[in-house]
């Protein structure tokens, strides 16, 4: 056991260094952010959905969770086959160390200085290992010493060698807790970009409201509102550490297949004619019923006018957002010149995006799921073709064109609830972006398909509420819900799978009345 604790407080000292190291780096160069990257990379696409499907948006601290698990179970194998041939646990820590150094130069954001945290930190691990296994190496003194014991005394004192390996190990834990800890503030002081948000606040453009158009919506309790508060917007993506961009460093590049290149600071972008609207954003995760969906008032310059200007050449049919930390998303370069509200947006809901969304700015197109049209932090957008480039959900093996599917949910009651016999209100959304809602219908049990009344509908990018009053009956019954689009198309049936452009099927619950 105590050979264990040597292990795992010898990681603990290499992780805390590392922390240490990377506020002189960036943030993205910590071991636990390359190490989960190259593993969310990798995993197969059922595992990251089953986790993306329970966790919801607590995706990325469940995975962090379980490497530093791992991570700790095999520093304690380390301490226990160090204490027994210590070169073999030193080659364990330098293999480990090796793992860590390869994921980071294999981020698609690679820059040389990326090593240095995890080439460091795997130094001060392999010097806490061999300290703490064998402190004679570094001090001389014999280990051990005959202790007198009187005759009266049944318990003898504690050996040397034991109170000095106590004393090493806990003031070692204390170090990389102190390096942590340390480390992450120092990391938090150097590369947050909340000052920098907070700059732009008092300068938004006019108008900008973060209220719902007067009757865009009903209230209910358990009804989902029109607008989705910032706090409350689902968050899917890659970034283990979310990318801190100042406003006033920010730059955007267009190049590829136009006729001249374009570059833009935040300031000759915010400088551009503003737009503002609402549009619901969907995750491709997102399973029937499910919440990783949201709507949200965006202002913004409207993409298509910049590529105009850039000069789109023939044969184009795909263009490509970049972000700092390597993500690629590849949007279909029709859906962005087509006249729909694609823009770069700079504010949500009435204030600066925040950092977790996106700040400075993200990409938002009506109609096409997030996979393949919303990227967060963008720095860059090449136009190329499809033939040429596969961004990376494309690679993972999901489709590369990606129009929301029409869609519906219930949101009151919930599933499995204890009703009273009598009035009971049915409630939620509905939601079939850039096509709209015409109707939605409620099925209780097998019987006819009921029209719910629905709220106006102020545009067809977002989603629409729904209501209708039930007269429950006493027993077990399952309510449907579906939606017909404003093509006259009805939601299917048929049950699908999210993978690999999104799921189908109506929503159904299950409840009791009594």
């Amino acid at each position: 056991m105590r050979a264990a604790v040597v292990g795992v407080v010898s990681a603990a000292v290499a992780v805390g260094v590392a922390e240490a190291v990377t506020a002189f780096v960036r943030p993205e160069a910590t071991p636990f952010v390359t190490i989960s990257g190259a593993v969310t990379d990798r995993a197969p696409t059922g595992p990251r959905e089953w986790a993306i499907r329970t966790f919801g948006t607590g995706d990325k601290a469940f995975l962090l969770t379980v490497i530093a698990v791992l991570l700790a179970l095999f520093a304690a194998g380390l301490g226990v086959l160090a204490a027994r041939r210590l070169r073999y646990g030193v080659a364990g820590v330098l293999a480990l160390g090796g793992f860590a150094a390869w994921t980071a130069a294999d981020r698609p954001s690679y820059r040389a200085a990326d090593l240095a945290p995890t080439l460091v930190g795997t130094l001060f691990g392999v010097l806490a290992l061999v300290l703490l296994t064998r402190p004679d190496l570094v001090d001389r003194r014999p280990l051990a010493r005959p202790l007198p014991v009187a005759p009266e005394d049944d318990v003898a004192e504690p050996a040397p060698d034991t109170a000095r390996r106590t004393v090493l190990v806990v003031g070692a834990a204390a170090a990389a807790a102190l390096a942590g800890f340390g480390g992450r503030m120092l990391q938090h002081a150097r590369f947050n970009a909340e000052k920098s948000r907070a700059g732009v606040a008092g300068t938004l453009p006019r108008p900008i409201s973060a209220a719902a158009p007067a009757g865009a919506g009903f209230v209910a309790p358990g009804l989902t509102s029109y607008l989705t508060p910032n706090g409350d917007f689902y968050r899917i993506d890659t970034a283990f550490t979310v990318p801190q961009l100042r406003a006033e460093d920010w730059e955007l590049r267009i190049h590829g297949m136009v006729d001249r290149e374009i570059r833009l600071s935040y300031e000759q972008l915010r400088a551009r004619f503003p737009i503002e609207r609402d549009i619901t954003l969907a995750c491709v995760s997102n399973d029937v019923g499910g919440d990783l969906i949201g709507n949200a008032r965006w202002l913004g310059t409207p993409l298509a006018d910049l590529l105009r200007e850039a000069g789109v050449r023939p044969g184009a049919d795909q263009i490509v957002s970049r972000s700092p930390d390597g993500m690629t998303i590849g949007t279909p370069l029709r859906e962005v010149m087509d006249g729909r509200d694609a823009m770069l947006a700079y504010a949500m809901n009435g204030e600066p995006l925040p950092i977790r969304h996106g700040f400075p700015v993200r990409m938002v197109v009506p109609g096409l799921y997030g996979y393949v049209s919303a990227c967060k932090w963008i720095v860059d957008i090449e136009v190329t073709r499809f033939a040429a480039f596969s961004a990376y959900w494309v690679r993972l093996g999901w489709a590369r064109q990606a129009p929301i599917k029409t869609q519906s949910r219930l949101d009151t009651p919930r599933d499995a609830a204890d009703l009273r016999a009598g009035p009971v209100p049915v409630a939620g959304v509905a939601w079939a972006q850039h096509r709209g809602i015409t109707a939605v219908e409620i099925r209780v049990d097998d019987g006819p398909w009921q029209p719910a009344e629905l709220a106006p509908q102020t545009t067809t990018d977002t989603w629409r509420q729904y209501r209708w009053t039930w007269d429950a009956t006493p027993g077990r019954h399952t309510l449907r819900v579906r939606a017909t689009d404003g093509t006259g198309a009805v939601q299917t049936d048929r049950s699908a799978d999210v993978i690999p452009d999104g799921a189908t099927g109506h929503h159904h619950i299950e409840v009791t009345v009594r």
